[in-house]
């Protein structure tokens, strides 16, 4: 990308589970039915390698047949933006360029840290990926989770090269995404993570929202953005109060775990996370049970 063009992303982005066999391998034909279910149910876009898809958890071929997979099963018929992460500058860049290579429509850029990184350092991180493929970037930020995230002043740095196009922002921190909102001043747009409100975000300029519950509720989350949309705020409102529940058992038990024990019940083969993660227990496959079927995603 030569100039400041954005591709006009928006909406439901579900961040992708990686299902596993027993033997390590991708269960390629079980992640091309999740993937033809939710572009059926209206989903805009597919984030594989999220921390949904625990890209930490994985070797690098498994990853890359992840991106490979959920490219042949999107056929161009959804984005799909792929995870990059890594602690080193030359293992990100190398990343980026084969899941560019294996035809992915953008990267969302994560920084994994073990020794806290300063801004120079978290800005050329980024910069490197952005500057290795042609695609759309999207930035990825968490305080919450990451030893060195991205402050103010280097998103504003960051959104004035060319193809950094989006931010995600998982921080939870409703006014700190309205600061960077007004700091990039429309070079990028921002999507949500679950640690959100995305109703709010949706208000205060958001563009959608990219995270792991929509995997399970996908239908009701288009619904949502499309409430949004069309600003109807009180209707909105109701739906997302009803939503909000996923994310608070999400808060509860691990991530991936209720995911991968979601679609479990809703009959995809996923497998558990991998280990030393621990599969959702007992009580918890109960309440996610109980909650999907109280928002009708579930059968009765």
């Amino acid at each position: 990308m030569t100039n400041k063009t954005l591709p006009g992303w928006r909406g439901v982005m579900p961040y992708l589970v990686s299902p596993l066999t027993a033997d390590g391998s991708v269960a390629t034909e079980v992640l091309t039915r999740l993937i033809d279910d939710l572009i059926a149910a209206g989903v805009h876009g597919l984030s594989p390698l999220g921390s949904t898809g625990e890209f930490a958890y994985l070797n690098p071929d498994q990853r890359l047949a992840v991106v490979q997979a959920s490219v042949a099963a999107a056929r161009g018929r959804v984005p799909v933006i792929p995870g990059v992460a890594s602690c080193a500058i030359a293992d990100a860049v190398a990343q980026a360029r084969a899941y560019e290579a294996a035809g992915a429509d953008g990267i969302l850029a994560i920084m994994e840290a073990y020794f806290p990184v300063g801004d120079e350092g978290v800005y050329q991180y980024f910069k490197a990926i952005a500057e290795a493929v042609s695609l759309p970037v999207v930035l990825y930020t968490n305080p919450n989770f990451q030893r060195s995230d991205l402050s103010l002043p280097v998103i504003e740095r960051l959104s004035q090269l060319p193809n950094i196009a989006y931010l995600k922002d998982a921080s939870n921190n409703t006014g700190r995404l309205l600061s960077i909102m007004q700091r990039v001043q429309g070079r990028m747009q921002v999507f949500a993570a679950s640690a959100h409100i995305p109703a709010a975000v949706m208000l205060i300029g958001g563009v959608g929202w990219m995270a792991g519950p929509a995997c399970l509720v996908p239908r009701q989350s288009v619904r949502l953005y499309e409430l949004c949309r069309g600003g109807q705020w009180d209707e909105a409102m109701a739906l997302q109060r009803e939503l909000w529940a996923i994310n608070q058992v999400f808060a509860k038990y691990n991530l991936a775990a209720c995911v991968k024990g979601g679609l479990q019940l809703q009959g995809y083969a996923v497998g558990e996370p991998v280990p030393p993660q621990a599969p959702l227990s007992a009580e918890g496959r109960a309440e996610v049970a109980a909650l999907l079927t109280r928002l009708g995603a579930l059968g009765a």
